[in-house]
């Protein structure tokens, strides 16, 4: 888990996935975490345009940016799937 979270972080993250999951009852879980992707980049796109005073700047950070964004989701998704290798049973029940 990420070590260096506000006392909100989690709270925000369960929020996008009841979210999320309100949204399969409807379609696809493929097609909402597609959505859901899709958001996410949006979102830090914007926030990595926040921190530049010209479209010139941002794209002499932009292959940067894409690391960094890039690496923290390869942290957290490694992280998640181990979590659930350890947890399966408890959390996708086979066999009910």
């Amino acid at each position: 888990m990420p070590t260096d979270v506000d006392d909100g972080f989690y709270s925000r993250a369960d929020a996008h996935i009841r979210l999320s999951n309100d949204q399969q009852k409807d379609i696809s879980r493929g097609k909402v975490s597609a959505s859901m992707m899709y958001a996410l980049a949006r979102f830090n796109a914007f926030i990595a345009a926040c921190r530049f005073q010209s479209a010139e700047q941002l794209a002499e950070a932009r292959e940067e940016t894409v690391e960094y964004f890039a690496a923290q989701y390869r942290k957290m998704l490694e992280e998640n799937l181990d979590d659930h290798i350890a947890q399966f049973d408890k959390y996708m029940k086979p066999g009910q």
